[in-house]
């Protein structure tokens, strides 16, 4: 393939020449960048990209591999406007681990990634709700995968059943026939699209783990989603059943205390996700897994709001929105 035979477009694009000390004192500049696709990739017109709590990280120095300068951004959804033959006009979305951490990442008006990245953006899918889906479904789906995806039958018990991962839990395993328990800190409903009926503990009124006993005939779950780290550790400990399986993705404190004897009578599982380590492709083979249950209806996007979404010039305000735990998903449309 010549320089000939591809397109360069200048695309607008959010830029961060270093790292912040926290995300009030972010300045994304907007800069323009000429890009041109390498053989197998393809050159995608954004039309938006959500902000995750991990791009703000990476901002402000939370993860030492993060490049400066770079455009930030993980999940995207946009048209192909140039690229291998029969991929122009596709209609796509997609997520990553290194774009817009070790590489110039979504948040701009164009975008270049390897052709096997890509996954196709259902009809019934606006733009917004596409770019959304990414990084809680990716984390969702790779800890089923890694720990075993929840059967017919099971138990899986998720803490921080509200958060944007623990909707994504719930949805998975209730469209795997799995009975959903969720946690909650406080008294409140669980707000998202789930298959079945699904059980919720106020963890501020109940002792979970008791709890999970006396609903489970005293098996206790066979997968706890952990989605908050070391505030719930223990009671995900104490919640599991013989060869239950804890899947952590966060951490406030880093260090636990650890009852080496009961997770080994226990036969317990524990499953570390970071979704940073996923290459693009690897990324979109997750996402292609997730397909049929998106044309389905089994699985549904996060519904955005208007007010969260915000121009590529308001930036600055998309990362303090999300900095502020804001539980809308924040997206921006270039």
């Amino acid at each position: 393939m010549s320089q000939a035979d591809t397109k360069t477009v200048e695309a607008r694009c959010a830029r961060l020449s270093a790292k912040a000390e926290s995300a009030a004192a972010l300045a994304p500049g907007i800069e323009r960048h000429a890009l041109t696709r390498g053989a197998n990739d393809l050159l995608i017109e954004v039309k938006a990209a959500a902000v995750n709590p991990s791009d703000v990280k990476a901002a402000t120095g939370l993860m030492p591999y993060a490049v400066f300068p770079r455009t930030p951004g993980r999940d995207y959804a946009g048209v192909v406007i140039d690229g291998p033959a029969g991929t122009i006009g596709r209609e796509v979305f997609g997520s990553s681990g290194d774009l817009g951490i070790r590489r110039d990442g979504t948040h701009a008006s164009h975008l270049v990634v390897e052709a096997d990245a890509v996954v196709e953006k259902p009809a019934t899918v606006s733009w917004e709700e596409a770019a959304g889906i990414g990084v809680p479904f990716v984390t969702a789906m790779e800890g089923f995968r890694r720990a075993g995806v929840p059967k017919n039958g099971e138990t899986v018990l998720v803490f921080g059943v509200n958060g944007k991962v623990g909707q994504a839990a719930v949805q998975i395993a209730t469209w795997q026939g799995a009975r959903v328990i969720g946690v909650v800190r406080k008294a409140e409903a669980y707000e998202g699209h789930t298959n079945a009926p699904i059980e919720v503990i106020d963890a501020s009124a109940l002792d979970v783990a008791a709890r999970v006993r006396e609903v489970t005939g005293s098996k206790g779950a066979d997968i706890v989603f952990n989605t908050v780290g070391d505030p719930y550790f223990q009671a995900a400990h104490k919640s599991l059943a013989l060869r239950g399986r804890q899947i952590l993705i966060a951490a406030i404190d880093r260090i636990v205390q650890f009852n080496i004897l009961e997770f080994y009578r226990g036969q317990h599982t524990y499953v570390g996700i970071d979704t940073l380590g996923l290459s693009s492709a690897t990324t979109g083979a997750v996402l292609r897994e997730l397909g049929a249950g998106f044309a389905s209806g089994h699985l549904k996007p996060f519904p955005i709001k208007a007010d969260a979404v915000y121009p590529l010039e308001r930036a600055k305000e998309a990362y303090v929105a999300v900095a502020g735990s804001s539980r809308d998903r924040v997206v921006l449309r270039p």
